[in-house]
């Protein structure tokens, strides 16, 4: 049956049909203003209705406050008959689900930027205490003018509460959280690992959590159990930094996960800024870095092609550089990935080592006819990055003195990837981090991954001495 009227608002088309209600185009004659109308049907008890009615209200009242640029201004809240409404503001663009379904693949810039502006909105609405509980392509559009707008606040935990409307708690459990698969609590933390999953469908135009078979049943265990594959596995040409974004997001506990929408907009706008290192052609892992909360990724050294101009040593260095990488990806492409082990080698490191930015000592240039005179101390870098000087020692019949190491080498070689943490402070990932030089005594070691269990040990080192922790996540 056709609607002419809802409320005072006059109907004029309809926009669309989803599992909640339908959507029309309508006018507000007293003040001449388009409008979308979105209608929530109501097959309820009259107890259900009166409890239902109260929160219907309560909840759009909250949405109502939430004045940001990128969520859909609320304007008016109504019921007739058994029909429950919001009127809202008219968007004219697309949904993001239209765009996914066609086919269409955005640059990672613009899926970047997307996705930033909706967690901008996710985090205004959670510094007010809003949560949204249904974010999902569908409930993202698109405008003309290239701004996103998010919909439907407050309308998933309306409908939560009766037992009636179940089928719409579980209407897009492709972008639930495990936690509201679970039927726990859920907080803005549910929000982010949503948006994740949309993110995800954005960049690879697959579900995170579908597959051959996409039962319902399946979807949920896949949210709950496993975890997708990486992006740039999906698509290869995207950059390394999404791997991370994603997998941080995409978290299954929540406080593994970013703790605000507002970190992982940080991390969306400096994309092009964060870097991973490959392990082998397509196995990446970003570092994570800072230490306010601001989490973000960084490359760990850009990798500039020689100048043509440059003399033969620095050619050299490059391609002991170039050597370097290969040794790393060599390691870990032959490294066995069943269980979790973790051993650690007391002997030499004999094969080439990476550091971390800080630490990284550049090749010696090439040698020429005259030698520069020994340094009068040798320099080491802390975990800090400061310098630490080591006296030389004196030589009989006037040999040169040889430089006392007052330092310890400590090297990793992890599987997939953990975050370095020594004496509690972060060293970054591994890969691309492959060895620390430390000073002697002992050292608490821990080494975290998104969403395993943490390795720590404590070990003790000497000067001169070397070590390597080889652990693989399970």
């Amino acid at each position: 049956m056709e609607i002419e009227k809802l409320g005072r608002y006059e109907i004029l088309s309809e926009l669309g049909q989803g599992a909640m209600g339908v959507v029309y185009k309508a006018v507000d004659p007293l003040i001449d203003r388009t409008v979308a109308i979105k209608t929530i049907n109501l097959n309820l008890s009259n107890d259900e209705l009166a409890d239902f009615e109260e929160r219907f209200n309560r909840e759009a009242k909250s949405a109502g406050r939430l004045n940001h640029p990128n969520i859909v201004t609320i304007y008016d809240v109504g019921r007739a008959d058994h029909v429950a409404f919001m009127a809202m503001e008219y968007l004219e663009g697309r949904e993001l689900k239209e765009i996914i379904a066609s086919g269409e693949i955005l640059q990672p810039g613009r899926a970047a930027e997307i996705i930033t502006q909706v967690a901008d909105a996710l985090a205004f609405a959670h510094d007010h205490g809003v949560v949204h509980r249904d974010i999902k392509p569908a409930n993202i559009m698109v405008l003309r003018n290239g701004s996103v707008k998010i919909t439907d606040f407050g309308i998933a935990k309306m409908s939560s509460g009766s037992r009636t409307q179940i089928g719409i708690i579980l209407g897009s459990p492709k972008y639930m959280s495990p936690e509201q698969v679970a039927g726990k609590p859920v907080d803005g933390r549910s929000d982010i690992f949503s948006l994740g999953a949309v993110l995800y469908e954005l960049l690879t135009g697959k579900p995170a959590f579908s597959g051959e078979d996409s039962t319902l049943t399946s979807i949920m265990y896949r949210v709950m159990n496993e975890m997708p594959a990486s992006p740039s596995d999906v698509t290869p040409s995207l950059p390394m930094a999404f791997d991370y974004i994603v997998a941080r997001a995409l978290a299954k506990a929540p406080e593994n996960r970013y703790q605000s929408a507002r970190e992982m907009a940080n991390d969306l706008r400096n994309f092009r800024n964060l870097t991973a290192t490959s392990t082998s052609s397509r196995k990446k892992s970003a570092a994570k870095t800072g230490n306010d909360g601001d989490a973000t990724v960084r490359l760990n050294a850009s990798q500039i092609p020689a100048d043509p101009s440059q003399s033969s040593g620095k050619k050299r260095a490059t391609l002991a550089v170039a050597a370097i990488i290969v040794s790393a990806i060599v390691l870990f492409v032959t490294s066995s990935r069943e269980s979790a082990v973790t051993t650690v080698d007391d002997n030499k490191l004999t094969t080439a080592q990476t550091t971390s930015t800080a630490n990284v000592t550049p090749p010696p240039p090439e040698e020429t006819a005259t030698k520069p005179a020994l340094p009068d101390a040798s320099e080491s870098k802390e975990p800090d990055g400061k310098s630490s000087m080591a006296a030389p020692t004196k030589a009989p019949d006037g040999q040169p003195s040889i430089a006392v190491p007052t330092q310890a080498t400590l090297g990793f070689a992890v599987l997939p990837w953990g975050e370095i943490f020594i004496d509690g402070k972060s060293q970054g990932a591994s890969p691309p981090l492959r060895e620390i030089r430390l000073p002697p005594g002992k050292h608490q070691i821990e080494i975290k991954n998104t969403d395993l269990p943490p390795y720590r040990q404590t070990v003790e080192m000497e000067a001169g001495a070397s070590k390597i922790i080889r652990h693989k996540f399970k």
